[in-house]
């Protein structure tokens, strides 16, 4: 035995051991409050609880008064020291420093009182935008509390919009963009500006659109956020695009992607050479799928490169060039380099044009196997995308192999699911009768705590693969027409969107009106 363990030692004397801190009720906010969270982690200590006119205050040394001294300065009260794990008193910390929603509330409240306040005993003046020095600590204060009120409810993009009222907030939560907060309008320029330092972009640029980067560590979490501003208006309209690396899940058995589809498609990536592309709309997913399956992919035989606009995860092992606009470093120059590097795989992140999509035919004729993503509504639009480009469709038939289609789907929150009755009315548009479905019912979210009162919680893939075959690239050549390839495609056995889509209502996991949402517009 050490006799320097604290754990030992604390068992020696007789200190209480606690080993699941998140276990008990959260301490009242006005106790933490009064400890900073700087301190807190300085020192690996967190009060947990109150007895009587104690409070409980555990530690990952309980042996080092100093800072025990100083705890109980900030709260006024007799400290009871209790031992916990470095590693669980982490956790701990950031769990209770990381605030819920209601207190980002409780700031704005807090802010706007004051504003009235100030209201009521002093005319109106005009805001010296100079001036920002007695507004620097509660702008930081409220845009860190909005940061992380985002990440905590699993947001994907953060809007912050000026209008003549003031500063409105939104997140986009699972593919959907929902009002949060209103600070008070006196601070809507502060909160852009102070955005604009934090990406480091220039913060007297106010008529051109500014794209930067911001990176916070929330906890043990590395967090990226991509900034776009855009001059509208009533000012500068900014939206953050979070990239959590601690979210991130790859693999295509891991995104949702399932049955004949997911062996298809492994089969395809697995080819020698031949193109494979990812279509939908933005933010689709389009992205993550590519990044699985070079994930899937990689191994210490294959030389696997990557050009994207920007780059969004770095993988390890596979080498990733970002585009650079600036220095006319686009997808097409890039490509060509890529080419003298012997790669095996190439990733194209999108193919916007003529000169990027003849580069990728050519990798593919060369004996490349190319991934990338292309703009369309499904798998067979793809073709007659790239024809509209300039490609000649017997290029297109000899080098494409398959075309994925997908959508994201919101998912019914398990915490509040209930069983409805549906008409054959309302399942008609997926192609399904009463008689499918288990007692006539479906699977609703009616909203609750756990989902913000939506009904869904998280978001999977909806999924439609076209593998050319003989009779595909025959009719490519001959008329490279959407709706003739999608004809028999869905002869030759190909799932659509909507059947995947019908799949997982059958299955409890989604909605009818969901899966139409994402859906619309496609023709069976």
């Amino acid at each position: 035995m050490k006799e320097d363990d604290p754990k030992k030692l604390a068992e020696r004397v007789g200190i209480p051991i606690y080993d699941d801190l998140l276990s008990l009720p959260p301490i009242s906010g006005e106790i933490l409050r009064k400890v900073p969270y700087n301190f807190a982690k300085k020192y690996k200590l967190l009060p947990i609880k109150t007895e009587g006119e104690k409070v409980v205050v555990a530690s990952s040394d309980p042996f080092n008064l100093d800072p025990f001294d100083d705890i109980r300065e900030m709260l006024g009260k007799e400290i009871v020291p209790v031992y916990t794990s470095p590693d669980e008193i982490e956790t701990a910390i950031h769990e209770r420093y990381n605030k819920a929603q209601g207190a980002l509330g409780e700031e704005l409240k807090e802010l706007s009182d004051a504003a009235k306040k100030k209201e009521d005993e002093e005319d109106y003046e005009v805001y010296d935008l100079l001036d920002d020095s007695k507004h620097q600590v509660p702008v930081v204060k409220i845009l860190n509390l909005i940061l992380y009120e985002a990440i905590q409810q699993d947001a994907s993009d953060i809007h912050f919009e000026p209008q003549e009222s003031g500063l409105k907030i939104r997140y986009r939560i699972d593919g959907v963009l929902q009002n949060r907060h209103a600070p008070p309008p006196e601070y809507k320029m502060q909160i852009l500006s102070r955005l604009k330092v934090m990406a480091k972009l220039d913060i007297a640029e106010h008529r051109l659109p500014q794209d930067g980067r911001i990176k916070l560590r929330m906890g043990r979490r590395e967090i990226d956020f991509r900034v776009s501003t855009v001059p509208i208006h009533d000012g500068e309209r900014i939206v953050l695009r979070i990239l959590d690396k601690g979210n991130v899940v790859l693999g295509l058995d891991q995104i949702g992607m399932e049955g004949q589809t997911l062996t298809d498609l492994k089969k395809l990536i697995n080819l020698p050479e031949g193109i494979v592309l990812v279509t939908g709309p933005t933010g689709s997913g389009k992205t993550t799928t590519l990044y699985s399956a070079i994930t899937d992919l990689h191994n210490e035989e294959i030389n696997i490169m990557t050009i994207e606009d920007p780059v969004e995860y770095n993988l390890k092992g596979i080498a990733q060039i970002g585009v650079k606009p600036k220095i006319n470093l686009d997808f097409a120059r890039g490509l060509r380099h890529i080419l003298r590097q012997d790669p095996d795989v190439i990733m194209i992140g999108e193919i916007r044009d003529k000169e990027t999509a003849e580069i990728a035919i050519q990798s593919s004729l060369t004996g490349h196997l190319v991934l990338s993503t292309l703009h369309t509504n499904d798998a067979p639009s793809a073709i007659t995308r790239l024809v509209d480009m300039g490609v000649e469709p017997y290029l297109l038939s000899s080098t494409i192999v398959g075309i994925l289609a997908q959508r994201l789907v919101r998912k019914n929150c398990p915490h509040c699911t209930e069983e409805v009755a549906v008409t054959a009315e309302e399942l008609k548009p997926l192609g399904l009768t009463l008689e499918e479905l288990p007692g006539g019912k479906v699977k609703v979210g009616k909203g609750c705590s756990a989902c913000f009162n939506t009904g869904f919680k998280g978001r999977r893939g909806v999924y439609e693969l076209l593998v050319i075959n003989p009779e595909i690239q025959a009719e490519i050549v001959k008329s490279p027409d959407a709706i003739s390839l999608r004809k028999i495609a869905l002869k030759s056995g190909m799932k659509s969107l909507l059947s995947h889509g019908a799949h997982l209502v059958k299955r409890g996991i989604t909605t009818i009106p969901e899966i139409l949402r994402v859906t619309r517009g496609i023709e069976e």
